[in-house]
């Protein structure tokens, strides 16, 4: 059975959707970006340090990772710290489109049992007024999610184009997991 390091309840549900049997044990890793980064060296590094995290306390054991990142303008939004950096990055992404950036990584014993891949998926938003991103923050709903916004939930109101994978946006793209696995040789049930 694969392990998830991970404590995305998203990312356990897709792969569960997806029928895909994972035990989870979230990796608590630095996911704060290195200087001179770019998005996709970022997810990569994160999601590797957080496979090796896990992989290192499961021999023989395959181990998936992943690391979400919205990305405009070049810049990297994580998750917001607060009600106004939410409110901040929805104002960043309103009436225009952005990329969700995933790194993910399978391991086994510590190394890589594929190549870490990245998929990247454009996401366009509505223009938003002041009262939608006011209502939004205040669901709670963008606390814990890159970019500030949940394409799954209430934020799907304001998505009015996407291009790739929506599970991705999500937070795991599950056709590229998929992939990685059946690569790897890992037997999904």
């Amino acid at each position: 059975m694969l392990i998830l390091a991970s404590a995305s309840p998203r990312r356990a549900d897709l792969l569960r959707e997806a029928g895909i049997d994972a035990v989870i044990q979230p990796a608590d890793v630095n996911e704060d970006v290195e200087p001179g980064e770019g998005p996709e060296a970022y997810v990569r590094r994160v999601a590797d340090a957080k496979g090796r995290a896990i992989s290192v306390r499961a021999p023989g054991r395959f181990v998936l990772a992943a690391d979400t990142a919205v990305v405009v303008d070049g810049q990297i939004l994580g998750k917001p710290s607060s009600d106004d950096d939410a409110a901040r990055m929805l104002r960043l992404l309103s009436g225009r489109s952005h990329l969700v950036i995933s790194g993910v990584c399978l391991m086994k014993n510590g190394a890589p049992a594929v190549q870490t891949e990245v998929e990247t998926t454009a996401v366009e938003f509505t223009e938003l007024s002041s009262a939608e991103i006011a209502w939004y923050v205040s669901s709670g709903e963008s606390m814990d999610k890159a970019g500030g916004y949940g394409i799954q939930g209430l934020a799907s109101r304001f998505v009015t184009r996407i291009t790739g994978s929506y599970t991705n946006v999500v937070g795991l793209p599950i056709a590229l997991v998929y992939r990685m696995c059946m690569k790897a040789g890992l037997l999904l049930s």
